[in-house]
């Protein structure tokens, strides 16, 4: 990949035109605002071949039916929207560059012109980089602004030569517009010019290859129309959820009257065309404005209606660009990072996407964290686990967003419960794979796109997605000390998932031990034992120790509610003396398998065959998805001890050595540093990454179990989306939960940072690689806190404007710090 380097942190770009490179760039230059986001594909390039523009709005989501052999399978996806990008142009072959009419010229041709001036006139092909290439290509996304900048040279068919500058962006202070502006400079002789800028209603899901063979059609009755001389619209609505669509772009030229210009509503697409004489040193710009606005709004109305008030009342580019920056920059202020190097940049990159798939405007959205964000079809725009690695970032610099993140699954609490009760289960059983309305998305069939057939898939046994919401919750508490959240939607969400969990185990006499039978955990190469018909596994490490740490807090939770509410909630929910024993029991009981001196990932892990790591590396080279390699020979990775990521390490992610040590310890176990050292080791050996999220967790893991390896998985977990190290999918969306776990890496992994009631606790791994850093953050009512970390010493400083003092908890002491003041920790062992 040609990626541009430069000097200035705050710009991403790239040099040079390659069509194996444009989705790919397109998925790394999508901007968004929390409510909809656009790839940063070429205006001029329609679907198919080596583009696919794609817009998406968050919760916007379609069912549709497909036939699959001789089933119908059903799917929901997040819906690509009537693409508001496309504007292209051609030259008119004309032989000589006529007079430019006056402003008060024959309006009536500039409308009607015709001739070398009517679309399809011979020698006049839209322009396009695959047909013509351009002599100059150069794409920079401005981090700091949210605009992505596009500058090409190109030739005319007369040979003169045209420079055209394209800025666009999609508003982070006004969610529902966004804007193009084009200007062409003729750089040696005149041209004349042909501009349309269109809107594509046409459009369906057609992003990832491997659905293509399923129902892309989202969207259906279209209607198309004009408002003014200079604004066309296009309204749809999704064919089951019913979600109306509008869609309207306002289209103006700067600098110069247009020699002609009509507008076209034919078929799908409503498009406004001019026709422009372009002189040397006299350029001409086209602003192109949009509006989208969707009945799932908040504030839900007629979109058409809201989309044309919107258009009609919006500034000019200029006037929109000002306020756009202003709003960038107030996200910035609340994000302050400071990291030296090529990490600092690409980590800036991570945080930039973060933002514009969960920006404050998604505190005012019924809507979960996308696992591919904003940016792509891939997961079909479904909701997974992310939150874990995304929720401890966005709890100490926007908590308001992470709230509203919550409330998305409370308000599908009712659902997790019909879905636990559907299953013989008590309290709450959230999905794998969530969407609109909180039931199980996870598909029933995948695509090995390497053996070509369509296979069972059990990953919706993954139940351990409820124990990330419970910690979430438990997380978001505190560090932001929201009691209304806690006493209301965060206990009944946690104790809810509790009750899950005390119903689920299954008393074993013989072991006198709890068990989980028939799970599914987050290594997922693993769905069920060799040679079985029975999917799922036992007492998977992860879902038995977190299930067990939720029944801790869940018990935990209950002493600290008032007593009147605790009470309440208790009648509500059928919580008794009874149930709350059973949760103590659990918690203390639940089966941990081990074997060969190291904690085993499920009962019955140890006695797999080991799989010849070497060999196949041999053979195949790249191995990430060894799953499917081992499929399309005939085999299956549940016969192998062989992970797709971390699974029993994950544990070391979620809890630092002391309180993971304390959790086994309840559960009558010991785990010391050489127990986990030999756990760390063994399946690192036996871990072939096909997940981004599996660099990101063995990177935090060995940061404390063994540091000198540790950055080879740090550096992986920071390039994993830019240098598409999966080989393909970061084209078909960004790696969310990837990008926002960096930023946290450096935020609480090294710093070994934890917010609690009582401070802050910190217990700080520096790697030599990333030694020196710093960031501003917010912790309960204290904002923009000061954290910077320096060799061997953190300091920690409060503004003078800070309410109050904040206590710092460290392994052997602890300091408090007052407004207006920092404090410098020296480390020891470091």
């Amino acid at each position: 990949m040609t990626v541009e380097r430069s000097e200035d942190r705050w710009t991403w770009g790239y040099q040079g035109y390659d069509p194996s490179e444009e989705r790919l760039r397109e998925a790394l230059c999508t901007l968004g605002n929390g409510y909809f986001a656009t790839r940063g594909a070429a205006p001029e390039a329609d679907a198919g071949g080596p583009h696919y523009p794609g817009t998406y709005a968050a919760g916007c989501y379609n069912r549709l039916v497909s036939t699959v052999g001789d089933r119908q399978v059903e799917n929901e996806d997040m819906v690509n929207l009537p693409n508001w990008l496309p504007l292209r142009f051609r030259f008119l072959d004309v032989p000589d560059v006529p007079d430019v009419p006056d402003a008060e010229g024959d309006a009536e041709h500039r409308e009607n012109a015709a001739g070398p001036h009517r679309p399809g006139a011979p020698g006049t092909d839209w322009w396009s980089p695959d047909r013509d290439a351009p002599s100059e290509y150069r794409q920079v996304l401005d981090l700091r602004r949210g605009v992505l900048t596009r500058t090409l040279r190109l030739t005319a068919p007369s040979g003169r030569r045209v420079r055209v500058e394209q800025r666009r962006l999609v508003h982070m202070g006004r969610p529902h517009l966004a804007a193009l502006r084009t200007t062409f400079t003729a750089e040696d002789r005149p041209v004349v010019l042909e501009v349309e800028s269109a809107l594509d209603g046409g459009v369906t899901n057609a992003g990832v290859e491997r659905y293509r063979a399923l129902n892309g059609r989202h969207l259906t009755d279209h209607e198309t129309g004009s408002a003014g001389p200079d604004t066309v619209w296009v309204h749809c609505r999704t064919t089951t959820s019913g979600t109306g669509i509008a869609v309207a772009a306002r289209t103006r030229a700067e600098d110069g009257e247009p020699l002609a210009a009509r507008t076209d509503l034919d078929g799908l697409r409503p498009a406004r065309l001019v026709t422009f004489a372009v002189r040397p040193g006299r350029p001409i710009t086209v602003d192109k404005t949009v509006a989208l606005h969707t009945s799932h709004d908040p504030v839900a109305g007629d979109p058409l209606r809201a989309a044309l008030e919107d258009i009609g009342h919006a500034p000019d580019f200029p006037e929109l660009l000002r306020t756009h920056e202003v709003a960038w920059a107030e996200l910035w202020r609340h994000t302050g990072l400071d990291v030296p190097g090529e990490a600092g940049h690409i980590l800036r990159v991570h945080l930039f996407h973060l933002l514009q798939t969960l920006s404050p405007h998604t505190a005012d959205l019924d809507v979960g964290v996308p696992a591919r964000g904003l940016h792509g079809e891939a997961y079909r725009g479904h909701v997974f686990w992310d939150e874990l690695f995304v929720l401890p970032y966005l709890n100490v610099h926007f908590p308001e967003v992470s709230r509203a993140l919550l409330t998305y699954r409370h308000r599908r609490l009712p659902e997790a419960v019909r879905a636990a009760a559907d299953n013989g289960y008590a309290g709450a059983m959230f999905p794998w794979q969530s969407g609109s309305d909180g039931r199980e998305e996870t598909q029933t069939l995948h695509l090995n796109p390497r053996s070509g057939r369509w296979l069972p898939d059990h990953s919706h046994l993954q139940y351990h997605v409820g124990s990330a919401v419970a910690y979430d919750v438990w997380q978001y508490w505190q560090a932001g000390g929201d009691t209304d959240f806690m006493h209301s939607r965060g206990a009944e969400t946690l104790l809810r998932i509790a009750q899950f969990w005390g119903s689920a185990a299954r008393y074993d006499p013989e072991r006198e031990r709890y068990r989980l039978l028939g799970v599914v955990g987050p290594d997922e190469y693993h769905e069920a034992y060799p040679d079985s018909d029975r999917p799922g596994l036992d007492d998977n490490a992860y879902t038995n120790v977190t299930a067990a740490w939720v029944l801790s807090r869940a018990l935990e939770t209950l002493e600290l509610l008032p007593e009147p509410l605790r009470e309440e909630l208790c009648r509500d929910l059928g919580i008794d003396e009874g149930t709350t024993e059973r949760w103590q029991d659990v918690s203390r009981r639940l089966h941990v398998p081990f074997h060969e001196g190291v904690v085993s990932q499920f009962e019955g892990y140890g006695e797999l065959a080991e799989l010849d790591w070497e060999g196949y590396r041999r053979r195949y080279g790249n191995i990430r998805r060894l799953d499917r390699i081992l499929e399309a020979e005939g085999d299956t990775a549940n016969r192998y001890r062989a992970s797709k990521q971390a699974d029993v390490l994950m544990l070391g992610y979620l809890f630092p050595p002391v309180e993971l040590a304390d959790l086994f310890r309840r559960l009558g176990h010991t785990l010391d540093d050489d127990l986990w050292r030999r756990t760390v080791d063994h399946y690192l050996r036996r871990t072939s990454h096909g997940s981004t999220l599996s660099a990101l967790v063995h990177g935090w893991v060995l940061a404390r179990a063994r540091r000198p390896d540790a950055w080879r998985f740090v550096q992986e977990a920071l390039v994993g989306d830019i240098a598409d190290i999966q080989g393909g999918t970061t084209a078909e969306g960004i790696h969310l939960g990837a990008m926002a776990g960096t930023l946290d890496l450096v935020q609480r992994g090294l710093t070994g940072m934890r917010p609690r009631a009582d401070g802050l606790w910190l217990d700080p791994a520096p790697l030599p690689e990333l030694s020196e850093f710093g960031f501003t953050m917010r912790y309960r009512h204290h904002w923009d806190i000061g954290v910077r970390m320096r060799r061997n010493e953190l300091e920690i400083g409060l503004p003078v404007s800070a309410e109050g003092p904040v206590r710092l908890v460290l392994p052997d002491r602890t300091v408090t710090v007052e407004p207006g003041e920092s404090c410098g920790l020296r480390l020891t062992g470091g």
